[in-house]
């Protein structure tokens, strides 16, 4: 037997005995789940709050948000856009993209992070090679935190997820903050629940189904 051979040996026949793992509390106490508490960690980590219109009419707030914008491209069928995702042969194709709209599954008060996976983007270039990004979330899907949103069964069922917060930034030439240094340049959160038909449907690609689950 080698010395490696005989060493890991010796530490297989002396291993403890196994012992269930400890609870992980959810350090919840005192933290609200509101849109109140998101809102102002998404401002504080350099995203956006738009109000949804009273009119129901989010292509008309997209372009008042994006005056400027020539491609809007949406994944989520509440806002048209000008630009069809199917149109998309290649995730490079969207390029050219001014504006991404699509739905997140949840959002997280704590951090102000929105969890988005493939189902949602319909294709994962949307959320970073678009200039801007709109994300559509019901104020009933708020999580407390992190330690909340990890619970969600998203996370085993996707091929691909990602808790985004905020357009990335850096500080480190000069000490200047920058918004935006890679990816989207700025992200925009409205609030708007979920449609009553979508529920019903439970249509999770578009609109999560049920909301947050343990599991």
């Amino acid at each position: 037997m080698s010395s490696r051979n005989e060493i890991l040996a010796r530490i297989r026949a002396n291993q403890p005995s196994p012992l269930p793992l400890p609870p992980v509390p959810l350090f919840d106490a005192g933290r609200p789940a509101s849109l109140a508490a998101f809102k102002a960690s998404l401002t504080r980590m350099g995203g956006k709050f738009a109000e949804a219109p009273a009119d129901g009419d989010l292509d008309a707030l997209v372009r008042h948000l994006f005056p400027d914008a020539k491609v809007v491209c949406s994944a989520t069928p509440e806002v048209a856009g000008n630009r069809a995702l199917a149109e998309a042969g290649r995730p490079a194709e969207l390029d050219d993209v001014d504006v991404g709209v699509v739905r997140a599954v949840f959002g997280v008060a704590e951090t102000g992070s929105v969890w988005l996976s493939e189902a949602q983007f319909g294709i994962n270039a949307l959320g970073f090679l678009s200039q801007h990004l709109v994300v559509l979330l019901d104020p009933a899907r708020i999580v407390v935190n992190l330690h909340h949103a990890y619970h969600d069964r998203g996370f085993h069922d996707a091929r691909y997820a990602v808790l985004m917060t905020g357009p990335s930034a850096t500080a480190d030439i000069e000490g200047i903050l920058i918004h935006g240094a890679q990816g989207i340049r700025s992200l925009t959160v409205v609030p708007v629940p979920v449609p009553p038909a979508a529920q019903e449907n439970g249509v999770r690609s578009n609109y999560p189904e049920n909301g947050v689950r343990s599991g």
